[in-house]
């Protein structure tokens, strides 16, 4: 398989890190919870299994059928469109990290600004609170 496949199956299974996932197994059993690790194999981490009472569980990759997201992603791409037309040329999304990079000095992630300070800093965090609130209408 080429190296372009397996980095962009990479980046679209990591999407699925942190969010609400149904996984059914080989012997047809499935699990709910949180994604919260993944490797190659598809040997995976869950937490909070509801319905079980287990905290953490993995899952060896070898019996997963199939993974099921069931929250919707984050639209990186649609938060750094809006950011583009105040920084134009300045905003990079690096879906490997799970983040926007504005200026080379400011991260934003789905949870907020995590790195940056200052006036350009602080209109970030202003057009991120927005497109936050636009988006759970």
């Amino acid at each position: 398989m080429s190296t372009v496949l397996i980095r962009k199956f990479g980046e679209e299974a990591i999407q699925f890190l942190g969010k609400k996932v149904s996984v059914e197994t080989s012997d047809q059993r499935v699990y709910k919870g949180t994604l919260t690790g993944i490797d190659e194999r598809l040997d995976l981490v869950l937490n909070d299994v509801e319905g079980t009472g287990i905290l953490k569980m993995i899952i060896n990759g070898a019996y997963v059928k199939e993974i099921k997201l069931m929250e919707k992603p984050f639209d990186f791409k649609a938060l750094s469109e809006r950011l583009s037309k105040v920084f134009p040329g300045l905003v990079r999304i690096r879906e490997d990290v799970g983040a926007i990079i504005v200026m080379d000095k400011i991260k934003v992630t789905e949870t907020g600004v995590e790195e940056g300070s200052g006036l350009a800093a602080d209109r970030v965090r202003v057009i991120y609170d927005e497109f936050m609130r636009e988006n759970r209408k």
